[in-house]
């Protein structure tokens, strides 16, 4: 029983070592793969374009002709050139088709106004949902 309650605190503090040092090969690769060009997000949620990659810090262009220096590690994530494109110039994604248009022709339904009442309304209340005046 004391061997049990002796090897769960070390089995988590080894687990929660594997997985930060996962975490850290993924962000090292990402890092390393930056290249002029490549659609980015920082950790701040800003979207930019690479222009240059430094030893350690990293060139990106906010908006036309602005250009901020930032820390590698400032880099969240790298973007597929179209996700960085629908993000920045509000274009839908290739498999969001729009909706197809209504026939302006054709004639509207005979249908009732949407009300609040109930089929079977109380003599209190007037058409339509709203309570008579007393």
């Amino acid at each position: 029983m004391n061997l049990i309650i002796l090897l769960l605190p070390i089995i988590a503090i080894v687990l929660m070592f594997r997985s930060q040092k996962k975490r850290q090969q993924q962000m090292q690769q990402m890092q390393t793969a930056l290249e002029p060009g490549a659609g980015v997000r920082t950790i701040g949620g800003l979207y930019a374009q690479v222009k240059a990659v430094n030893e350690e810090t990293v060139e990106l262009e906010t908006a036309p002709g602005v250009v901020s220096h930032f820390t590698k590690s400032a880099i969240a994530a790298v973007l597929d050139p179209q996700e960085y494109d629908a993000i920045i110039n509000g274009r839908p994604a290739d498999d969001e088709l729009p909706e197809p248009e209504a026939d302006v022709d054709a004639e509207p339904a005979d249908e009732k106004p949407l009300s609040l009442a109930k089929e079977g309304a109380e003599k209190g209340e007037a058409e339509g949902g709203a309570p008579a005046s007393k």
